[in-house]
């Protein structure tokens, strides 16, 4: 006998998951996975910058000889007022308002009168309505951040262009949604018209973290490859981006540390200039290691700041390792930095590996180090190996 067909909505319904189970998927809807040691990580280093958000505006010097007392009403104070200056006038005045609420005991206004109950419900929900507004500030500005981002990818190579005889890797990792980190190869065809070269090799650091240090990246990126475009050495090259970093540095404040070389891949030729970055390595296919530091000053610091430039050649098996600050000053939770002792000991160990195996390994070793502390600064290494 043929089973009835079922009649139009009496379809069959997925059976309803249990409580357990719908306590689950939220307690991973809300927690995106994370582990409970994870998110207190995240909580504590959210907390950690809020404190140093605020309390930048605390009167420390004001607290010595002061009692416990005194110390606890200064502090208070200071906290209410740096919250309050966060905030527009409006909401200003509104959270004032829903904080009277919350404290008042009674409210009598003519024939209307307000128990404390009814009135910590108002304020509760002022407060929340305030924070519903600060909520959707930070998701429009998150918004703009990850757009920033995804045009800073274009900016920076996703994968190293081929070059003769030489293996290259990258690797960038921002302290914030937007890095001040740059790196970069590309092909200089100002004096030939050969498309192997020579290559410029380009890692700088923007001094400061987040959008401003992201949008001078931006600039730096752009008139290196313009000014890369026209004739003219290493030396002079460096020069106009000095002159150019100078223009919008703030009167020196933001100002750029910079490794640039010239690689030449039919002699593996190496001409730098250390701009105030730290000293590039270049270990030998034997172990030794040679630091290219030869330079000058930090791009942006002096309109008429002199350059020297240095030279080497890159062997068969010798690796060139350019990186910022960040990946020699990342901390773990004890505050100790991981530090060129390590890198240096690491990059010894698997000299052997090629470029992209050596980026992974360094970084494995280095998250081992750090584990779940947060890093307040970018992190970028450039691997360059002599097949």
């Amino acid at each position: 006998m043929a089973s009835p067909v079922p009649k139009p909505g009496f379809e069959k319904q997925e059976k309803p998951r249990g409580i357990g189970q719908r306590t689950v998927g939220f307690w991973d809807r809300v927690t995106e996975g994370l582990a409970l040691a994870q998110l207190w990580a995240q909580f504590k280093n959210e907390a950690q910058s809020g404190y140093r958000l605020y309390s930048r505006e605390m009167p420390h010097e004001e607290l010595e000889g002061k009692t416990r007392g005194q110390r606890f009403r200064k502090i208070a104070g200071a906290l209410f007022w740096a919250i309050l200056n966060k905030l527009s006038p409006a909401r200003r005045i509104v959270l004032l308002i829903g904080v009277a609420l919350l404290i008042s005991p009674t409210f009598h206004l003519g024939t209307i009168s307000l128990e404390s109950d009814s009135l910590h419900v108002w304020g509760g929900l002022i407060i929340l309505g305030l924070f519903l507004l600060e909520v959707a500030d930070r998701v429009t500005l998150k918004r703009d951040l990850q757009i920033a981002r995804e045009i800073q990818n274009w900016l920076i190579p996703q994968n190293p262009p081929p070059v003769t005889g030489l293996d290259i890797a990258f690797f960038n990792r921002p302290a914030n949604t937007v890095a001040g980190d740059y790196y970069d190869v590309f092909c200089r065809k100002c004096s030939t018209n050969n498309a192997d070269g020579p290559f410029v090799i380009a890692v700088a650091d923007v001094a400061g973290k987040s959008l401003p240090a992201a949008l001078l990246m931006a600039t730096f990126q752009a008139s290196l490859h313009t000014l890369s475009a026209q004739p003219g050495s290493l030396v002079e090259l460096t020069c106009a981006l000095n002159r150019f970093a100078c223009e919008h540095s703030s009167g020196g404040r933001r100002f750029t540390t910079a490794f640039l070389a010239e690689y030449n891949p039919e002699s593996g030729g190496l001409t730098y200039i250390n701009a105030g970055h730290n000293a590039p390595i270049l270990q030998r296919a034997n172990g030794t290691v040679d630091r290219l530091d030869k330079g000058g000053l930090p791009l942006g610091i002096m309109l008429d700041s002199t350059y020297d430039s240095g030279t080497s050649v890159i062997h068969p098996g010798d690796v060139l390792m350019v990186f910022t600050d960040g990946l020699i000053e990342a901390v773990n939770a004890a505050g100790e930095e991981y530090g060129e002792a390590r890198l240096l000991s690491n990059l010894f160990a698997n000299r052997a590996c090629d470029a992209k195996e050596l980026i992974a390994r360094i970084t494995r070793v280095l998250d081992f180090f750090v584990a779940m502390t947060p890093q307040h600064d970018d992190i970028t290494c450039l691997v360059a190996r002599k097949l």
